[in-house]
């Protein structure tokens, strides 16, 4: 630390001690400035200025330095000073005090919190850099938090000086008059009669109402500057256009029609987006039928000296879309149809915040969600574009197994086919290049995915980039990049499963200027709002998840926001979303892991239950995987879990209710669970919690108290020769 932080602090550190030290803050108190306001005031008629200038300074001082005290001194101003002088002196001198304040955050603390945090913060940093005024002015106007924390936490942003300064001038002005104003009402008071007078009373209503009055003025601006330029029709056709059937529109039209609003639903393509015809649902047929195909192959694990599989992969494949077809009316235009959505087939361009023009016809709407979905993302690698390559979405046209398989990619979509492909017969590359598969997840869940793989004949190649396709012997081949140079791994098919990207081009969005994230995705707020307020956007387009579960999430939160916002908005909350990988073991995950942890600076505990010794685990022959549950230190309060094994898709759900209402790991261990289930995993992992966290001193107590009730000499005591020995 430079010197002068240290003379700063050591100035800093003084001033406050000497604050304590002397009690000044005794003086500071509705109690004596009532006793003593006959006096200040006789003062203050005999030298006016040096009164103001004192009381200037002193409020200044209490501000920037966060004492406590600067409600009672505004207080304390409306009745001194009046309404009109109390204003103007409080509404500079805190203004003042709280930028000196924050301009103390900044030299002591900034640089050390952004290079300790800055990935974390670097959010954080971009939306104040874009929309930091507004964001200061909406917490000055609603005083939800401490003023003297805003003027810290501030002090540690991108903000500039300046604008900090003058937003708060502003911001801060309208409580100002209403703490001043009711300061005036307290000076007045002759008995405790005088509480019931109607001005006092006005008084404190308006402190009440304030924040919710500054709170809706604040969005109402916001509106207003976003839709300025764009004419409002005088009426609407509709209360809700929502642009996407996949997961997020569907769930949005649902809700919309639920509540009797006018909805329409518009679809390029297929109803149900990629979850039912490329995602979710054929992956899932396909490992389904990939897994009893490796259990057969199994069967002398389970007592059964040998079996045969005869199957042909065309007519696995006519099964996959056979579920479709099943699963299809759940999401069908007759189904919704008939829940009063006005479904609409065609494409749809967004041409204001209130129209939406679909095959030549303009929809009026006082809402719109946008629901438009991802797509797979192809890297620009030479060679790649003529070699026939494959995603998830067209693998589901093969009808001819690979016999080699190169998968590009180890997260969840590329990790799922790969396993399940090796299954079925092709021998599987699977190409990735960070150190391990499943980079989201904690090492020793990669791992165990990993070594699973590996006796399943799956070339896993880590820390391997690919370089460019080739011709090699008559056909095709990945050339890879490693540590020992390069490598050319023949193949019949590749498959490309390295990311989705949001599908934001061609319905409108750069036009209205619509603003995306370095992701691709399309900028929302806490509420899913866009740069338009009555613009929402929800799924894979939004982000941060693509997660069938995550799109119905965000759609509720949308819908409601847009249709009931008037009165009151929901935040999206992602701290209980829990997300599963689908290989064998499955891994599954809700809240905090290690990794994300340690990225974010938050302390935990970790305890861990290895699946080998359950018994329901061990009769099914599945005796492998985990359940890992983070915890707060000292406490039972969980941050996350993951689970790896089988079924874990099914186990997260209750660690999912249990971050979301606030269940500890005492509750989970107090829960009956049948026997033998693969769910008592979960009470012997929060058993291992509460083992680590056993009581010694009160178990070595009862121990005594155990042994004095049996008669037995307590221990360490001197036990006398009986006779005869």
């Amino acid at each position: 630390m430079s010197q002068r932080k240290i003379l700063i602090l050591a100035v800093i550190a003084g001033l406050v001690g000497a604050f304590f030290a002397l009690d000044l803050g005794q003086y500071l108190r509705l109690e004596y400035l009532q006793s003593q306001r006959a006096a200040f005031e006789a003062v203050y008629a005999e030298h006016p200025l040096s009164t103001v200038a004192v009381f200037f300074l002193g409020y200044v001082t209490v501000t920037a330095l966060s004492l406590p005290g600067a409600a009672i001194m505004t207080l304390a101003a409306g009745a001194l000073f009046g309404l009109a002088t109390g204003t103007i002196l409080v509404s500079f001198a805190s203004t003042i005090g709280a930028t000196l304040a924050f301009l103390v955050a900044r030299v002591l603390l900034r640089e050390m919190v952004q290079r300790r945090f800055g990935a974390s913060l670097k959010r954080i940093n971009k939306g104040i850099e874009r929309d930091g005024a507004f964001y200061l002015f909406g917490l000055r106007l609603v005083p939800a938090f401490p003023f003297f924390v805003i003027n810290l936490v501030m002090g540690l942003t991108p903000m500039r000086t300046w604008t900090f300064f003058w937003v708060s001038q502003v911001g801060m002005l309208a409580g100002t008059v209403v703490y001043v104003n009711a300061g005036t009402q307290l000076a007045s008071l002759q008995s405790l009669g005088g509480l019931l007078s109607p001005s006092l009373i006005a008084s404190f209503t308006a402190l009440g109402l304030f924040p919710l009055a500054a709170r809706k003025l604040l969005q109402t601006l916001q509106a207003r500057k976003a839709l300025r330029g764009w004419e409002r029709p005088a009426s609407f056709d509709r209360d809700l256009v929502v642009i996407g059937a996949g997961s997020g529109g569907l769930v949005s039209a649902y809700i919309g029609a639920a509540v009797n609003a006018k909805v329409s639903l518009v679809e390029k393509n297929e109803m149900g987006g990629d979850c039912l015809n490329t995602g979710c649902v054929p992956s899932k047929a396909l490992l389904r039928s990939a897994r009893f195909i490796d259990q057969a192959r199994r069967s002398r694990e389970f007592g059964i000296r040998s079996t045969s599989v005869e199957f042909d992969f065309s007519e696995i494949m006519e099964r996959v879309q056979g579920v479709i077809r099943q699963v299809a009316p759940h999401d069908s235009v007759e189904r919704f149809e008939g829940l009063g959505v006005d479904v609409i087939q065609g494409e749809a361009e967004i041409t204001s915040p209130y129209t939406v023009e679909v095959g030549g016809r303009t929809l009026t709407t006082r809402h719109i969600i946008v629901a438009t979905g991802a797509r797979p993302f192809v890297p620009p690698i030479e060679g790649l574009r003529g070699s026939d390559y494959l995603t998830s979405n067209s693998v589901w046209g093969l009808r001819e197994l690979p016999e080699r398989l190169v998968v590009l990619g180890g997260g969840p979509i590329g990790s799922e086919l790969t396993q399940a492909f090796a299954r079925l017969g092709s021998r599987v590359t699977q190409v990735e290049r960070g150190p391990r598969l499943m980079p989201r997840e904690d090492p020793e869940a990669a791992a165990q995915v990993m070594a699973r793989f590996a006796e399943e004949g799956v070339d896993v190649r880590v820390n391997t980039n690919a370089v460019r396709v080739i011709d090699h012997d008559g056909g095709r081949a990945l050339v890879v990049e490693h540590a020992d140079g390069e490598e050319a791994i023949p193949f019949d098919r590749v498959l490309i499963a390295v990311g989705r990207r949001a599908n934001t081009e061609g319905f409108g969005l750069e036009a209205l200027g619509i603003p995306t994230t370095e992701r691709g995705t399309i900028q929302v707020n806490d509420y899913l709002q866009t740069r338009y307020p009555n613009i929402y956007a929800v799924g894979d387009v939004a982000g941060p998840f693509q997660f069938t579960h995550s799109a119905a999430h965000q759609a509720w939160h949308a819908t409601v926001n847009a249709l009931f916002g008037t009165f009151r908005r929901f935040r999206v909350d992602y701290s209980a979303l829990p997300w599963t990988t689908f290989t064998e073991p499955e891994v599954a995950r809700v809240g905090l892991n290690e990794q994300d942890a340690g990225a974010q600076g938050i302390d935990y505990e970790v305890t861990t239950y290895d699946l080998s010794d359950l018994d329901r685990a061990i009769a099914d022959g599945e005796a492998r995987g985990l359940v890992k549950v983070l915890t707060v230190p000292g406490k039972d309060r969980i941050l996350g879990a993951t689970i790896v094994g089988d079924h874990a898709g099914e186990l997260i759900s209750e660690y999912v209710t249990a971050i979301r209402h606030g269940l500890g790991m005492n509750k989970i261990l107090s829960t009956i669970h049948v026997y033998p289930t693969l769910a008592e995993a979960n009470k012997f992992a929060a058993g291992e919690w509460k083992k680590a966290h056993a009581p010694e001193r009160v178990l070595a107590w009862l121990e005594r108290y155990h042994a004095w009730r049996r008669g037995r000499p307590l221990r360490g005591a001197q036990e006398a020769p009986e006779a005869g020995r």
